[in-house]
């Protein structure tokens, strides 16, 4: 997540000025680069046009839905990449950390718990990129994508917006939330990647 939720719907309080419609853009290129630039605060975005939509800064439906194309447009573009460039690139340089052996079993996982993966890829702080990118790699189906990450996405943005607009009069209990989250979800992922890692390089050496 990152940025702080208030600061950011300070500055899109000052966009008003040029109208909501340069706020819904703001909204939408924020959601859309948070995949490709997964450091940006994209989920800070959602919670602040939460907060606007509590206070009729903002309209529901326009806010829920600008969130919901720019984001999952973002995960169809990373999944296409994938497809179309990484699965092409790991296949000929076959690394032997990443064989392709690597990539067809990560293919097998995709067609077994692609909808649960997917749907719940936007819980994932850290791998939702990379979990995008996995599943064109795996050439798994652009319609299936399409539908799970908007699954995904309504459910998580949808959470996200609730809790802005519930606690818009309590903005500290919010942003104390908001540390939770980061502070307990980021070291299990990095735990999580660290196991695998490991496991990867267990086995490697144990074969060779």
């Amino acid at each position: 997540m990152g940025e702080n939720p208030a600061q950011i719907s300070e500055w899109l309080d000052q966009i008003f000025a040029y109208g909501p419609f340069w706020v819904y853009a703001a909204i939408f290129v924020a959601c859309f680069i948070e995949n490709i630039f997964p450091p940006f605060p994209g989920d800070s975005f959602i919670l602040a046009a939460g907060g606007l939509v509590a206070v009729d800064r903002l309209d529901l439906l326009y806010s829920a839905a600008t969130i919901l194309v720019g984001g999952v447009a973002s995960v169809m573009v990373l999944h296409r990449f994938g497809m179309h460039k990484g699965r092409e690139y790991f296949f000929r340089k076959n690394f032997k950390y990443f064989t392709i052996s690597d990539i067809e079993n990560m293919e097998s996982r995709f067609e077994r718990y692609g909808a649960l993966i997917l749907i719940g890829s936007r819980f994932v702080v850290g791998l939702r990129s990379a979990l995008a990118i996995a599943a064109g790699i795996s050439r798994y189906s652009p319609i299936r994508m399409l539908v799970y990450s908007s699954i995904s996405y309504f459910l998580f943005g949808g959470l996200l917006m609730y809790i802005a607009i519930v606690l818009v009069e309590n903005f500290d209990l919010l942003m104390s939330y908001f540390r939770a989250y980061n502070m307990v979800l980021w070291p299990i992922v990095i735990i999580m990647v660290a196991f695998v890692v490991w496991r990867k390089l267990a086995k490697y050496r144990k074969v060779h």
